[in-house]
């Protein structure tokens, strides 16, 4: 089995990436990245700490995060199982990258960034649910914001028969707003299905 040692070899078999997936990246929210990620009410928490890595499933009934300000998200923990596996990691290591899916969607919108664990009373109490408020809330202060290519959820058909997409911005109208026009747009929608369809596997 060859096993793939250095950077150099590994971009040797994949090439270099598309422009457009460079240039959708935000800095913080946007217009159309936030009318996105305020749709989600169903993310995937990624964290990393000494003891390895979580991918953690976090839900709501409405938007699954609060804005509270363009460069920072408050996401509840509400009531799990106790293990506590990514509030320990954030604890000892704030990195943490956040997937945003929404069903009938084949994208995903990505978050990565630096976290912090808060009891705050004022901040729970922003998330009561009829006297209920989660123990913690975990801040996550915004390093970019971009779209995932959607082959993935494409290829396993994620949303069949399912559809609560509508009305969302799509990848064109996002990097159409990160480039000020000079990329995306309605073209770069219309060509998509049939690039897709090329490259699927």
């Amino acid at each position: 089995m060859q096993i793939l040692k250095t950077i150099e070899d590994l971009e040797a078999l994949y090439g270099t990436p598309g422009a457009p997936s460079l240039r959708k990246v935000a800095r913080r929210m946007t217009p159309l990245y936030r009318q996105w990620i305020m749709a989600s009410k169903l993310c995937m928490l990624t964290t990393v700490g000494p003891d390895g890595t979580d991918d953690s499933p976090r839900g709501d009934d409405g938007p699954v995060v609060l804005e509270l300000d363009p460069g920072t998200l408050a996401l509840p923990d509400w009531r799990g199982n106790n293990r506590l596996d990514s509030l320990r990691n954030i604890i000892r290591d704030g990195r943490v990258s956040l997937m945003f899916l929404v069903p009938g969607s084949n994208n995903v919108v990505r978050v990565n960034g630096s976290a912090r664990v808060t009891a705050d009373a004022d901040l729970r109490a922003r998330f009561d649910r009829n006297g209920k408020q989660p123990a913690t809330v975990t801040v996550i202060v915004i390093d970019e914001i971009y779209s995932q290519c959607a082959r993935a959820l494409m290829r396993a058909g994620t949303w069949k028969g399912i559809d609560e997409s509508t009305g969302l911005p799509s990848i064109g109208e996002i990097l159409a707003e990160q480039t000020d026009g000079e990329e995306g747009g309605q073209a770069y929608d219309q060509a998509w299905g049939a690039r897709a369809e090329k490259t699927m596997w």
